[in-house]
């Protein structure tokens, strides 16, 4: 893969091609992209969905907003750090393509800004509800009526392709949803394959999916004019610049979640700070450390401290790789090879124990379970009825109510989709409300 074209400024429907060194330096194509995702309503439903703890009352928790906004700020200083090293490496990107390495910063905020913007209520348990309807409960009955792998979009549901979905998605008259640069689009799609084949190797890009079957034109058409190599079966090697927006997702939930964890007393605060100082043991001030005499203050000290090590980390090892990367040859998360693994390793493992498998989180997930399954049903139901020509007063209500309009043109998995896009970009507090209607309750 080259440089040049993974930083294509390229956006869905232009007939020409957009030259870095044409740029208004004032407003440049990738911060645009920052500010499409910014000022969009998928983004903003994020400041009511999970991150941690399901429809948590204190103000302590990280929403998938703030988590989001956070993953965005450490992305750009990945991005930054390694755009200033490519430049010294291929100085032709900057003399005569006109690149900086503020845009690599941009691309990778960009794309980290809407890394979760896909993903349904209730944190993952949300998509494992959205796949378990369509696997053991009702919606068993569309399987007959599709493809193989258009199934496997339902029943394996992926908030990771639901976010490509939303990104590039034309309706409502708006051609090419928010339209994004290519290279904006081609750092977000982590795993940039269709369904199937599922997990055809342990590379980290097949370890899931990126891409539903109603967007797969358009997806091989931005994988094309990047120069993502190519592994058939719509399967293509990562954006090198992906791997630096996992990197920042990875840091930020492995340190703020066990804060999140520590401030919800669901985590010991000095057993915590022990894990904390491990990771950071190399480059702490012992004389600031003991200085500061507030349990919070301390922990806010090597938060600060982790996210900086662990950035720098990730810019090293992506460093250290480049040339294996750029061949589609590196097959790992950055973190994975770092130093620092068995310490991140520790606290992984304390958080699952301790904040997701807690009893709150657990009781929580249930009650989504249940509440996104009755919303499947009730859109479905309303669509296949209307399909079929034996809707009822209620269908067109139910319909009606969300803002979804049947086509003559939808077959089934249209529809499904449609309502498993709805249903995705609720917040957690709007699926209930719209649970709580259809049940009766005003």
């Amino acid at each position: 893969m080259q440089w040049e074209q993974l930083l294509s400024l390229r956006r869905q429907g232009d007939t020409n091609k957009r030259l870095r060194i044409e740029q208004d330096e004032t407003r440049l194509g990738f911060e645009v992209d920052y500010d499409r995702v910014i000022f969009s309503s998928a983004f903003r439903s994020l400041q009511d969905k999970t991150q941690v703890i399901p429809m948590s009352k204190t103000s302590f928790v990280h929403t998938r907003l703030t988590h989001s906004l956070e993953v965005s700020v450490v992305g750009r200083s990945l991005g930054r750090a390694v755009g200033k090293k490519l430049l010294e490496r291929h100085p032709h990107l900057r003399e005569t393509h006109g690149y900086r390495f503020n845009d690599f910063g941009a691309i990778v905020a960009a794309a980290a800004l809407a890394h979760d913007i896909g993903n349904p209520p209730f944190g993952h348990s949300g998509e494992k509800a959205i796949g378990d309807y369509f696997l053991n409960g009702k919606g068993q009955r569309f399987k007959e009526q599709l493809s193989e792998k258009e199934y496997q979009d339902l029943v394996d549901f992926e908030g990771n392709a639901n976010g490509f979905k939303i990104l590039t998605e034309s309706k409502h008259g708006v051609d090419g949803g928010l339209r994004l640069s290519y290279a904006t689009l081609g750092a977000f799609m982590k795993y940039p394959k269709e369904s199937l084949p599922k997990k055809p190797t342990k590379h980290i890009a097949d370890k899931k999916y990126g891409v539903f079957q109603s967007e797969v034109p358009f997806f091989k058409e931005v994988a094309e004019e990047l120069g993502l190599i190519s592994h058939g079966q719509n399967r293509y090697a990562r954006h090198p610049l992906t791997f630096l927006v996992e990197a920042a997702d990875d840091i930020c939930y492995t340190i703020i979640d066990f804060e999140d964890g520590i401030n919800l007393g669901l985590i010991e605060e000095e057993f915590a700070l022990e894990y904390l100082i491990k990771l950071v043991k190399d480059t702490i001030n012992r004389d600031k450390y003991n200085k500061l005499e507030r349990a919070s203050d301390r922990l806010a000290y090597l938060r600060s401290l982790a996210i900086s090590t662990l950035i720098q980390e990730a810019v090293s090892i992506f460093l250290e790789n480049e040339e294996a990367i750029l061949k589609g040859e590196f097959s790992h998360a950055l973190l994975d090879k770092s130093q620092y693994q068995a310490q991140i390793s520790d606290i992984l493992k304390i958080s699952i124990e301790k904040i997701y498998q807690s009893a709150e989180v657990i009781d929580k997930e249930i009650a989504g379970y249940h509440i996104l399954s009755s919303l499947l049903d009730a859109f479905t139901t309303a669509f296949e009825n209307k399909k079929n020509g034996n809707h009822r007063h209620y269908d067109d209500l139910i319909l009606k109510s969300t803002g979804m309009d049947w086509q003559p043109t939808d077959d089934t998995y249209m529809y499904n989709m449609k309502v498993c896009s709805f249903i995705s970009q609720l917040t957690d507090g709007k699926s209930l409300q719209i649970f709580n209607k259809i049940g009766g309750k005003l």
